[in-house]
């Protein structure tokens, strides 16, 4: 989530603690499969193609890699085997940049532990609040803030869908929020997470993050901080830990995306397929947790949708990331600029964590489906705005179903 400050400045919504420079040394990450290609897939309406990624990597956490790839890594000095072996510690800053348009996230083991995830944060940084004032007489006056609420625990029974994002960037590693949603090429057994764009890719200066995982129903018991400090992984991540093998986000956010700020927020959404660590008996994650979120792609204007309910695990101050929390409230119209869709935007006093969360709406037919993730809000914490869901969101989930389709 990227947030506006009172002294009018904007911070993208992955809420900052800065890691040490040897944690960010460490957290550059994993560099093994190769090749993010761009494609015009279905988003003819707006012009532009999305951009995907895709990884090698396996279920059984064993790395598969290509001899093609193989040699196009040993170009670059990557020596597999060492890789393997935690090589990838001495990634540097230099490296990931220069790399940066490959999606490289093959499954390390245990790299995830309760620590590394505890202590995971979300970068922000300011710019002038100018960059979202693109006000074209469609943005609604700012809505009132409304208080965060804890989901009550056992997750799983009361939000199945939602889990935490993990990444390493060149900041540190880092965490969003994400949704289990419905993949169409596999009813029922869907490996499908949305989340936001800038949880996957670092827009128009960076490439595609490292070492991205998916954890289900994070801290599924709600245990504290406290609690937290001795927890076994199993307690952390009792449905697993879920590696991304592909990963597709809209060109739009490549192309425009920044550090902060408004620019690319109306696209700023993304789609990750994902793998279990340890194998996981044939079960997809859908099936793993239970059930998966439909998306609606022709979610209804704001004055027609009565409330929206926001997910996501906040955290930025007062919050510290380790809880799931919702809010609820009639959405109201954010422009960014004029030749860009309308965003909703509601009143909600999460932070910087619940980047990407999911936002749910109950449609005619009185069933919830996703129409839009957390993308911007002010560093005050008074509101969240999110992409509302088109041809270009579209795009970006059926290319992620469709590669897949045949798996």
């Amino acid at each position: 989530m990227r947030s506006i400050r009172p002294s009018s400045t904007v911070r993208r919504g992955r809420g900052p603690r800065r890691t040490s420079s040897a944690l960010a040394a460490v957290a550059l990450a994993s560099a093994l499969a190769l090749t993010a290609t761009a494609c015009n897939g279905d988003d003819k309406a707006d012009g532009q193609p999305t951009a995907s990624a895709t990884a090698a990597g396996s279920g059984d956490g064993k790395i598969r890699i290509p001899d093609d790839l193989k040699q196009k890594l040993k170009e670059h000095g990557i020596d597999i085997d060492k890789w393997k072996n935690g090589a990838w510690e001495n990634w540097n800053k230099q490296d990931w940049l220069r790399e940066a348009n490959d999606f490289i996230n093959p499954i390390i083991k245990g790299l995830w532990d309760p620590n590394r995830m505890r202590h995971a944060n979300d970068p922000n940084k300011g710019v002038n609040d100018n960059d979202i004032s693109g006000d074209q007489g469609v943005t609604d006056p700012t809505p009132q803030p409304v208080k965060a609420k804890a989901v009550a625990p056992p997750y799983h029974t009361n939000a199945a869908a939602s889990g935490k994002v993990f990444f390493d960037s060149p900041e540190g590693h880092m965490v969003c929020s994400g949704t289990v949603v419905e993949d169409p090429a596999h009813p029922g057994k869907s490996n499908l997470v949305w989340t936001a764009g800038h949880c996957v890719h670092a827009g128009k200066k960076g490439g595609w993050y490292r070492n991205m995982a998916f954890v289900p129903s994070y801290n599924n018991s709600g245990k504290s901080v406290a609690q937290l400090q001795n927890a076994s992984r199993s307690e952390i991540a009792p449905y697993g830990v879920w590696w991304a093998d592909a990963a597709r986000t809209s060109q739009q956010w490549i192309d425009q995306g920044g550090e902060t700020g408004g620019n690319g927020a109306p696209y700023d959404f993304a789609v990750i397929h994902v793998t279990p660590e340890q194998g996981n008996g044939g079960k997809s994650l859908e099936e793993t947790v239970g059930g998966a979120l439909p998306v609606n792609f022709n979610a209804p204007a704001v004055p027609k949708v009565d409330s929206i309910t926001a997910s996501g695990y906040p955290e930025a101050a007062p919050f510290d990331g380790q809880a799931l929390y919702q809010c609820k409230d009639k959405p109201g119209r954010l422009s960014i600029e004029q030749s860009a869709p309308t965003m909703y935007r509601i009143g909600c006093t999460m932070t910087a964590g619940s980047s990407g969360g999911g936002w749910v709406e109950t449609g005619s037919d009185g069933k919830p489906a996703l129409v839009s993730n957390t993308s911007i809000g002010p560093v005050t914490s008074g509101w969240l705005a999110g992409p509302r869901f088109g041809d270009v969101a579209k795009g970006v989930y059926q290319s992620v179903s469709k590669k897949f389709a045949g798996q």
